[in-house]
Order: structure tokens, then sequence, then C-alpha cells
């Protein structure tokens, strides 16, 4: 079988949550399936590393995709003669875009819906792209994917589609994650902090993310409690709107905030693996990766009580009500101020963290193929 599948994402050393997904998932697939012929639709120049194995191929379909309007050239007009050029059996999307003028067959990844609870997080041109089209992606699919039991009742009730047509595929953690010794840990502070203790917050800067309220209560932590704490933020600004900068500009403990950018994987583990909790108070995610990447580090997690959160961690966190910010601050100073409770949800998370793997996700990403291949009437041995 010629399997098409939408690698835009695979960019090297730039790697986001749905580029991770996308590559820890398909570098196992298509190891484990020789039988089948994988072509890799990249939408640039792309890095020889990503060709996993002798059945992959890679092809280019210019332009970049990184504007709706160039999303529509892209998948409405390139993508259909692209597929059928390409005499494609099969097109997977682990990023859920379409292109809906195909009859291709198709297994479509939808992570979220932020943007249909949250719109006003987003610039209006892509508000406006998601909001027209996923409707219609959802519809056209043979069959969805999603990352959480939260996400698959989501999209079946914003979509109107049947719940078992909605494969749940979890995220998994890299095998790079683990907890730091004491040693590494000082090492790691020294680095990043210059020696002070930190609470770490990862992941793109866009309003979902909840940053501006963490700043005011990191605010309202040291001012009620005052110490030598600093908060960490790793991450690359995607969406800084107004109220992330309003909170930025009011902070009056701006000189205990490190922003570190975006940060490579082994870089990225040493910045969480020496940190006394991550916070991650997002108020929408479909999964939460760092979430489960600190779980398996061992360092004890701050979460929203909100969507798949609690789901994803479980009894290894504490929660807070991501729209309060005294909530917020109070669930950091338990953290911080009780070595009990870190213990705790460290000794939870790392059991928890198990469940989370790659290995588990590309099996359950494969078995959600072979059943959109019986959906659509395909013989997968063929």
């Amino acid at each position: 079988m010629r399997i098409v599948v939408n690698t835009r994402l695979l960019l090297s050393n730039k790697l986001e949550g749905i580029g991770w997904f996308t590559h820890e998932t398909m570098m196992r697939i298509v190891k484990a399936h020789p039988e089948h012929r994988f072509i890799f639709l990249f939408d640039r120049a792309f890095h020889p590393k990503f060709i996993y194995a002798d059945n992959v191929e890679g092809a280019v379909l210019f332009p970049p995709t990184r504007h709706p309007l160039l999303y529509r050239i892209w998948f409405d007009w390139l993508l259909p003669r692209k597929l059928k050029a390409l005499k494609a059996d099969a097109f997977i999307s682990p990023d859920g875009y379409l292109a809906l003028g195909s009859n291709v067959p198709t297994l479509a990844v939808m992570h979220d819906l932020n943007f249909e609870h949250h719109p006003e997080d987003l610039p209006k041109a892509y508000r406006d792209y998601y909001k027209s089209y996923f409707p219609r992606f959802a519809r056209h699919a043979t069959r969805l994917g999603t990352v959480s039991e939260y996400s698959r009742r989501d999209i079946a009730k914003t979509y109107g589609v049947p719940e078992s047509r909605i494969d749940v595929i979890h995220n998994g953690v890299g095998d790079v994650y683990r907890p730091l010794t004491a040693e590494e840990k000082r090492t790691a502070a020294a680095e990043f902090t210059s020696g002070h203790p930190y609470i770490v917050c990862i992941g793109s800067l866009n309003p979902r993310k909840n940053i501006g309220r963490l700043f005011q209560a990191f605010d309202e932590l040291l001012e009620q409690h005052p110490s030598d704490l600093r908060l960490l933020i790793v991450g690359e600004r995607m969406w800084w709107d107004g109220r992330m900068e309003d909170a930025w500009e009011n902070m009056r403990h701006k000189d205990r905030v490190i922003f570190t950018g975006r940060l490579q994987q082994t870089d990225l583990h040493r910045a969480l693996g020496g940190a006394m909790a991550l916070a991650f108070v997002s108020y929408f995610e479909g999964f939460g990766i760092p979430v489960a990447e600190a779980m398996r580090c061992g360092v004890p997690v701050v979460a929203a009580e909100a969507t798949s959160l609690p789901e994803v961690a479980g009894d290894a966190a504490h929660y807070c009500d991501p729209f309060n910010v005294s909530d917020i601050a109070r669930a950091l100073y338990e953290v911080c101020s009780d070595p009990d409770l870190r213990a705790t949800l460290s000794a939870a998370g790392i059991k928890r963290s198990q469940r989370y793997t790659w290995d588990h996700a590309a099996t359950a990403l494969w078995a959600s193929f072979e059943r959109m291949t019986k959906d659509a009437g395909l013989h997968l041995n063929e």
C-alpha cells in the first residue's frame, strides 16, 4: 500500500507538540511495517534524518504553509492533485488538516478544539480558518484520532461525529526524560537561574497557556511568602496578546522571571528536571505533553483543573482553578513549601508516566489506521 503522510511539521530543531507526535509515531510505524511504502509530504526542503527507513521517500510540495491563505492553497488546490499524482492508497494527517477535494481514504489526528471554545485567543485569520475548515475536516475524514478521552468527547459533541469513529492515541514521553540526580539538579539550577530554586513553565507562549495569570500568581506568591524562588519560562513566543503584555508590564518581580526561548530536548530535560515544580496552568489542553514529561522526571506538577489535564495527570498533580490568580498562587505555594507533598507527587508521577510511551502511541495510531482501512473497504495487505 502507498501511504502518504502529511509531515509538514517535521522541522529540524524546531519540533513542537504535533511535530513530536508525528516524528515519534511515524518513525516507529514505518520501521514496523516494511511491507508498505510511505511517502512523507513536506512543504519545504527537509532534513534527511526524517527519512527513517528504506520504505520511506520524501516529497516537497511548495509553498510553506504558515498562514491561512497558504493553508487554502496547499490543502484545497495542491494536495488533491499531489495525492492523485503519487497514486496514494491512503493519507495520514497527524495535524488534522485534509484535502477536501480528494477521495483518498484518510486518517486525521485532531489534537484539540481550543479555537472552538476560546476563539478570542487566536488572530482573526487563523480563527476564521479553523472554525470554517475543521468541522468539514472532521466530517470528511474516514476516521479520526485524538490524544485524550476529553478531546474525543469534545470532537464528537462539537462536530456531531460518532464517538465510535474517533480513536484515542495518547501522547508519549521521549526516552531522554528521567529524574535528575541531586548533583544534576544543582547544575541545572546553576545553569538556568544562577543557583536559585525555581518553578518551570513549558510551552509556546500563547494566551491559552495562561502565562498572564501565572505572572500575577507568581507575584502574589512572592508578596505573601518572600523567598529566592524564580520562574523559568521555556518556549517560543507564538501569539503574545494584550492580556499577556499587560500582566508582564504590571509585574512587580520581573527580575525573578527568566525566559529561555525554545530549548532542544536535552536542554529542556535539564531545565525541567532541576525544577521544584512544573506550573502548567493552561485553561485548554488536548493532552499537555510537558505534564507527562515532568511526571517521568519525578518533578511535581501544579496543573489547571481543566479539560484533559486531570485525565492525564490523575493523582500525580496538585490542581488549581486556572481562572483564579489566588488559587494558582495557593497551589504553587503548597507544593513549593511542602517537601512531603512534593515527594508524594513525584512518586505518583513516575508511576503514572509509564502509561505514556511513544511505543504505545505508535501502536495506537497504526491500530486506528487499520480501522480506517476497514471503514474504507481497503485491503491493508495489498
